[in-house]
């Protein structure tokens, strides 16, 4: 088992170099033999106990991998790997849940959410990323409860996040009982008719008669629609052991996983929803108000399965991109005429999508990417390129093909980056340039392969390190499986909306 969080997080990382070795033997067999499917199972099984996925959670979904598996005919267009790979991808998304869980609402205002868990777990910062979020998406006027009295400071974090995102806080100070301030937020909340009011109760840093008696009766005085766990996803086993605590004693119906960067890949996902049956309503990533998203079961599966994100990826760029100019830009890039200003505009929007890192990770065959373990690109990069495109004039912007030695060497001096880093970032612009063109214009295999003879990957377009794309057979197989995977559950999603 891990020793640390660090080890869970790499742990994942092995999963799907796993799958390809094993799963190599399964290319082009009708049935799936028993010898092959329990070497693959083996290796599925090793991944996630290095992980930390409890060994209950572990033996199970190995047993029910096994029974699908077991003699089971290819689907039509499906080799033997394949057919593997959708079947662990179907039993990990029912493992945690199969489809995300709403929010409870309730009949008349406000609804009322409680949040509870150990200190150290972001309570705090994640009930004011949920108001900011409900804020934002339902256009909710949420009032935030300050009931930890205990944690130094609790009381002003939460004041100063509720300032910072414009969300009122009732407090009265650390000399009150909680149960008390509860019931006069409540009562506030009614008079100023705030549709949800989120409160943010005391933790320790292990579960205790004292806490758990607290908790309960905030529970009883409030009479929640939402009990929320927050739950450190770093903490591998000792997670669900947490829930399993809190699950004990509270009405609880939902779970939050914070610090679940892209590198976690869901250890504690799988094992949380197994022990307690409560579902994970949310996921956070990072510090930023935004860095709250809904937890969807079967994107998760696939990032864990090293396919990358495509529908959140989708998402978070539907949430940030000017829609006029990024259809001006995809014009762009089909007819290859992508100059510097677009660059820059682009820049800009995905640096409003969060840590570039991370976004990598969504693109399916880009997970596994070794280069990609411990890809840490640093703002100054992005602060760099900028200053080297200011340097341009207009025209040059608008046709990189005039950046000529002389002018590269005026454009050095001017941002005052050496002439070998302006040099590196042309040519990474021109071979990224090349690349859309073919993607805008649906040829992925050969972005693949001219990424492949150039040496160039998306860490490295963005000044990070180098390596490629998983390559051969097998990984061109898995990328092309899960960019169908994305497609299909596009597809759904638009009709849904559709109907609504």
């Amino acid at each position: 088992m891990p020793k640390w969080p660090g080890q869970a997080i790499m742990a994942f990382e092995n999963l799907t170099q796993r799958l390809s070795k094993t799963l190599k033997n399964l290319t082009g067999q009708g049935k799936i033999r028993e010898e092959d499917l329990q070497a693959s199972l083996r290796e599925i099984r090793l991944a996630l106990l290095e992980a930390d996925v409890s060994y209950s959670t572990v033996k199970k979904f190995i047993d029910q991998i096994r029974q699908k598996a077991k003699g089971q005919e290819i689907l039509e267009g499906l080799n033997g790997a394949q057919q593997v790979i959708k079947i662990v991808n179907d039993e990990l998304t029912a493992l945690m849940g199969d489809e995300a869980v709403p929010l409870n609402k309730s009949e008349k205002i406000p609804t009322i959410i409680m949040m509870a868990g150990l200190q150290g777990a972001g309570k705090t910062t994640t009930i004011a990323k949920l108001a900011y979020k409900l804020k934002r998406e339902n256009n909710a006027r949420p009032l935030l409860i300050a009931a930890d009295v205990y944690r130094p400071a609790a009381i002003d974090q939460l004041e100063i996040l509720g300032k910072d995102l414009d969300v009122p806080v009732f407090s009265q100070g650390t000399d009150v009982d909680p149960r008390e301030i509860v019931k006069a937020g409540l009562a506030q909340a009614k008079e100023n008719k705030n549709d949800y009011v989120l409160i943010d109760t005391a933790g320790r840093l292990q579960i205790d008669a004292e806490l758990m008696a607290e908790l309960k009766d905030i529970e009883t005085i409030a009479q929640p629609d939402e009990v929320l766990l927050t739950v450190d996803a770093m903490t591998g086993q000792n997670a669900t052991e947490t829930a399993q605590g809190f699950a004990n004693e509270l009405n609880l119906t939902g779970v939050v996983l914070t610090k679940l960067d892209g590198d976690t890949r869901g250890g504690a996902a799988l094992s949380i929803r197994d022990v307690t049956g409560k579902p994970i309503k949310f996921v956070g990533q990072g510090e930023k108000p935004t860095d709250l998203d809904v937890f969807y079961p079967d994107r998760m599966a696939s990032r864990i399965l090293g396919m990358g994100d495509m529908l959140t990826f989708i998402e978070k760029a539907q949430q940030e991109v000017d829609e006029k100019k990024q259809a001006e830009q995809l014009e762009k890039m089909r007819l290859n005429t992508f100059d510097f200003n677009d660059f820059i505009d682009q820049l800009h929007q995905v640096q409003n999508m969060g840590p570039m890192e991370d976004l990598l990770k969504m693109i399916p065959g880009m997970a596994g990417n070794p280069a990609l373990a411990n890809l840490q690109i640093d703002d100054k990069q992005f602060a760099h390129m900028e200053a080297i495109i200011s340097s341009m004039t207009k025209a040059e912007r608008e046709d990189p093909d005039l950046l000529n030695p002389s002018r590269r060497r005026r454009l050095a001096a001017g941002a005052g980056r050496p002439i070998v880093e302006v040099n590196k970032m042309i040519k990474q612009f021109d071979q990224m340039r090349k690349m859309m063109n073919q993607a805008s214009n649906g040829n992925f295999s050969g972005m693949e392969s001219m990424m492949g003879q150039t040496g160039m990957d998306m860490s490295q377009m963005m000044g990070g390190m180098g390596g490629g794309m998983p390559s051969g057979n097998f990984g061109q197989k898995v990328q092309n499986f899960a960019m169908k995977q994305a497609a299909r559950k596009m597809k759904k999603l638009k009709k849904k909306r559709g109907k609504k």
